[in-house]
């Protein structure tokens, strides 16, 4: 290796490691906070906090090793460009891609021990975690107690409607269901208005202190022909009675493994027969389903050996064959059948979808495993070439735009990763795509950094618009109203100002006392049709370009409209999905397509008076340019206000010049 590629790959990995450390802490924290009520107040000895601190670290690597990735390769490169060492570099000949050749073979390396990483040290992790925190659960029993469903403690199964105190050791409205030791069923059922959870320090014994209730229980015995017979029961009430649970008799080991079938505890190997076993099942479940269907139609009792001949006699309806109370059997009948059906297919679609979902997070876990590593070498071609490009290192800068970018990585996949867990797209195509999508940035950026061009060109589209949007400058107007002569002719009467004008010769080259004459018109509101009146000559364009512009005018106005409208309804309809109100949701979304559609229709219309407009006034130079409306639609609000200004400034500007 030489002195140059050790020098690069050194000062990455300086780099890489310090923010790799640095995130790792970070995201363990929020991990810590995320799940503080498991872990505070509960006695636990720093061996098992640990344990939970490591077996939880290993599900962070998918997020901490591309922002690693990203950040470093931006900071690393950035500063080589600020202090020019990019440009001693390129001086003796060594290229862009030349300085990242050691970089990219580490990385390349990075990819596949995050590969092997993700299949072996994260499902263990997962693995170890999710028996932890069970176990956990299992020796704080106050943890283990959720509200409002059935809990099991040892030999008794406990619900609650809401738990308080600091330890969640204050109960309310409990019911209990207190196993027999030889018969199973739930026997004796103790119902109390309040509990309390208490339990000695160092003591294995949970004692659970109940208060105002009623104790039921059914007297059984051991002969089961005379418990049928008599069927005896006791019922008491009490003011307070309490409950020890020997909790040195469940045998809890905090290490104890249970669980392991968990899509994120599987390796490649486990989720590709997961993944067949759920397509396998989901198969043999749609057969059974359909016979169940085919079945319950009694289509195979059905003699379809007779052969069918019409009727001359019975014409009507076949139900008018039989009396009104065999009809209402059989319409009863056909309505039961089909109520029934319904929900038979209702519930299954339920079952089918849950099974759906469980299948592509199994997908998705898979194809997780190998979107990590080429995850990692694409966002290090994104972050090498674009600190190069933006030429800053430190933690300012490169931090903002390495937290945008992967912000957007981010986010596009697990926005991609919702919707194919509901099938709506592809699994595997939902995996990929997000990296997919920073690809083409990153041969983009990889490119202009090679060829020593900027960020980004953007004078291909910000040229047209500047000439789009740039409107005649008032400065014109200006230099008629700033003329020293100008004042001067506040003096003159209506009459006085139409006469300079008619008198104007149009071989005379200083047309200013005519627009001087004209504008001082103008400002004293006389109009156009008021000119002609008094003998002034307007060109019949003018006359036309008047109406172009009222029209066009009312036009854009009409899009303002329905664009706000669009935007209104848009909002709201997000607004109301976001707040369960699915009715409402659908009518705004409708009502905005509506309004979007009427919005792109008079759009056309409008842009058909504005060519027309400026053909009518001699510019037929500024023509509509689709590519631009298009893109100009998203900002059609301020493109609204500056054409309209533009627009009526060439229409005055046009008729300075041309009436006479």
């Amino acid at each position: 290796m030489k002195i140059l590629d050790r020098y690069i790959l050194k000062t990455y990995l300086n780099t890489f490691v310090s923010i790799f450390v640095i995130f790792m802490f970070i995201f363990v924290l929020q991990g810590l906070w995320l799940y503080i009520s498991e872990l505070a107040g509960k006695d636990l000895d720093i061996v098992t906090t640990f344990k939970f601190i490591f077996y939880y670290s290993p599900k962070l690597i998918p997020l901490v090793i591309p922002l690693t990735v990203l950040l470093a390769s931006i900071m690393v490169f950035g500063n080589f460009a600020e202090n020019y060492e990019f440009a001693a570099m390129k001086s003796t000949g060594i290229s862009l891609q030349r300085a990242m050749r050691s970089l990219s073979v580490f990385i390349v390396a990075l990819g596949f021990g995050c590969f092997f990483f993700a299949n072996n040290v994260i499902p263990w992790g997962e693995y170890n975690f999710y028996n932890l925190r069970r176990n956990i659960a299992k020796v704080k029993p106050a943890l283990a107690i959720a509200e409002g469903q059935f809990n099991t403690i040892g030999n008794i199964n406990i619900k609650v409607d809401k738990k308080s105190g600091e330890r969640g050791q204050f109960l309310n409205n409990v019911v209990i269901h207190q196993k027999k030791s030889f018969r199973s069923g739930n026997y004796t059922v103790i119902i109390a208005e309040k509990g309390e959870l208490k339990s000695a320090e160092d003591s294995n014994i949970l004692k659970l202190e109940l208060s105002d209730g009623n104790f039921y229980d059914e007297l059984i015995t051991r002969d089961i022909r005379k418990f049928n017979k008599r069927k005896p029961h006791a019922q008491s009430q009490f003011k307070t009675y309490t409950i020890n649970i020997d909790l040195g008799n469940l045998k809890i080991d905090v290490d104890e493994k249970n669980t392991d079938d968990r899509y994120s505890m599987q390796d490649v190997s486990d989720l590709n027969y997961s993944i067949d076993s759920l397509y396998k099942k989901r198969n043999k479940d749609y057969e059974a389903f359909s016979t169940s269907l085919y079945n319950r139609s009694t289509y195979t009792n059905l003699k379809t050996s007779y052969e069918a001949t019409n009727d001359t006699i019975h014409d009507t309806d076949i139900l008018d064959l039989f009396n009104t109370k065999t009809k209402v059997q059989i319409l009863g009948l056909a309505f039961n059948t089909a109520t029934s059906t319904s929900q038979i297919i209702q519930t299954n679609e339920k079952t089918f979808n849950a099974q759906t979902s469980n299948r592509n997070r199994h997908i998705i876990a898979l194809h997780e495993k190998y979107a990590l590593g080429f995850a990692c070498i694409i966002l290090f071609f994104v972050g090498a070439p674009l600190g190069a490009l933006i030429r800053k290192g430190g933690i300012g800068l490169p931090m903002v735009i390495a937290i945008l970018l992967f912000l957007t990585y981010h986010f596009i996949g697990i926005f991609i990763k919702n919707n194919a867990k509901t099938d709506a797209i592809d699994p595997a195509l939902g995996t990929w795509l997000s990296t997919l999508i920073m690809l083409p940035l990153s041969i983009y950026l990889t490119y202009r950094a090679t060829n020593d061009r900027g960020l980004i060109n953007l004078d291909f589209i910000t040229v047209p618009l500047k000439k789009f949007f740039a409107f005649k400058p008032k400065s014109e107007l200006n230099t008629i109203k700033n003329i020293q002569s100008y004042s001067y002719y506040n003096k003159h009467s209506i009459d006085e100002l139409i006469d300079i004008v008619k008198t104007q010769d149009e071989f005379d080259l200083d047309k200013k006392p005519k627009q001087i004459a004209l504008q001082h018109l103008f400002d004293r509101k006389i109009t156009i049709a008021e000119l002609e009146e008094k003998e002034l000559v307007v060109p019949e364009n003018i006359k036309n370009a008047k109406y172009y512009l009222k029209d066009y005018i009312d036009y854009s106005k009409t899009n303002l409209v329905t664009f706000s409208l669009g935007v209104i309804f848009l909002i709201l309809h997000f607004v109301f999905k976001n707040n369960k109100l699915p009715e409402l949701s659908e009518i705004v979304k409708s009502l905005s397509f509506i309004a979007f559609g009427m919005f792109g229709l008079y759009v056309i219309v409008s842009s058909v008076y504005y060519s027309k407009f400026y053909k009518s006034i001699g510019q037929s130079s500024k023509r509509v340019n689709p590519l631009l409306i298009v893109l100009s639609l998203p900002f059609y609000p301020i493109k609204h206000f500056l054409l309209k200004t533009r627009v009526k400034e060439d229409f005055h500007l046009s008729c300075l010049e041309q009436i006479k």
